[in-house]
């Protein structure tokens, strides 16, 4: 098979981001040679400042243009929408409290922000998260996490996933195995946890125990290495905590999702060959490269893919385990809903809003 249809091929397991509101050279290059199956969007993507109508008309246009130079008609329009200091567009889409606030109504906040990002021609919400506020000095999870205990931060997911499932969002449990207990930020560097398997069972897999058991069609990885389960890899390149433990003792059978690796804990990695094999061999179906860094240059996310395009064609990766990736993200691209951009009606908003509002003085 060509490198550019490998390249292709790497695409049916590809998420990135773009660049700005409208789609730059580099863009049209990568979309246009790779053809990623989904975009993961940010602050950046929105016209922060113009009136409604004109931010989210330029929004449809980018995501038209997106659709026309990858050639899909059906992709993964995707943005990390849990609320609190977790939020991407700008007004009038609603500013809804973090989960830990969250919690009492998050069946309905799920619905109304489902809602929302419906209207914006997203369809996937990288939410709900189900780690655990376990500790204090967490610098990343913290208050986006709906509970301090395995039951209350399950219960808070568990509503707010059936809420995004009421209106068509697809929605992710993340950071898997549990990012609630670090107390670094794996942006900036590599946290360690030097949690037993057995710790984790009692606690931290709790959660992703109760939504694999509700149907939860997606889970997203932890840039975090667990020494004391896998000594030599991050949870994302381990096959010992992926498929061993979420696919093989959890029995969990949709997708499983990179965290950015643009991350700091991990992009040093991806720059060395056979770490997307490894990628891959330890459970991944879909890997997400937000292009946010200011690294992230085209190059590195063609390298990315040509890493993958190598490994096909030496033998170091099994073609089958693409392939049933493949199968994977294809089964849940087909029960994902498109939707078109359009207006909100201004007391749907209104309402929404003061949901928003009545959560924070929630007694």
């Amino acid at each position: 098979m060509s490198t550019s249809s490998q390249l292709e091929k790497f695409g049916n397991h590809l998420l990135i981001g773009i660049s700005g509101t409208h789609l730059n050279d580099d863009d049209k290059k990568l979309l246009s040679t790779i053809k990623p199956v989904g975009i993961v969007f940010y602050g950046k993507n929105f016209q922060t400042g113009r009136h409604y109508e004109v931010w989210l008309e330029t929004f449809k246009s980018l995501s038209a243009q997106i659709r026309e130079y990858a050639e899909r008609d059906a992709m993964f329009m995707t943005l990390d929408h849990e609320g609190g200091r977790v939020h991407r567009p700008p007004f009038p889409i609603t500013r809804f409290p973090e989960a830990y606030l969250a919690k009492p109504s998050a069946r309905q906040i799920a619905i109304a922000a489902a809602i929302e990002l419906k209207s914006m021609g997203i369809n996937v919400s990288w939410s709900p998260d189900a780690d655990i506020y376990s500790n204090p000095n967490n610098p990343i999870i913290g208050t986006r996490a709906f509970g301090t205990t395995p039951e209350s931060a399950a219960e808070g997911a568990l509503s707010y996933l059936a809420g995004l499932c009421d209106q068509g969002i697809i929605g992710c449990a993340k950071h898997f195995p549990g990012h609630g207990d670090t107390s670094t930020d794996s942006h900036l560097e590599l946290p360690v946890l030097h949690l037993t398997k057995e710790e984790l069972q009692t606690r931290e897999l709790l959660p992703f125990q109760a939504l694999i058991d509700a149907k939860v069609p997606m889970i997203m990885t932890a840039h975090i290495l667990f020494p004391k389960i896998d000594a030599n890899v991050p949870a994302t390149l381990s096959k010992t905590i992926l498929t061993g433990i979420l696919r093989e003792e959890l029995r969990f059978e949709g997708v499983i999702v990179s965290d950015d690796l643009d991350m700091k804990a991990v992009a040093d990695m991806y720059a060395k060959p056979g770490t997307v094999t490894q990628t891959f061999q330890a459970g991944c179906d879909l890997l997400m490269v937000s292009r946010n860094l200011p690294s992230s240059s085209i190059e590195r996310t063609i390298a990315i893919a040509q890493d993958f395009a190598d490994s096909i064609n030496n033998g170091s990766l099994d073609e089958q385990i693409v392939e049933n990736a493949k199968t994977r993200v294809d089964n849940l691209l087909a029960m994902t809903g498109q939707y078109e951009a359009h207006m909100l009606d201004k007391d749907i908003l209104r309402r929404h809003a003061s949901l928003a509002i009545d959560c924070v003085f929630a007694t």
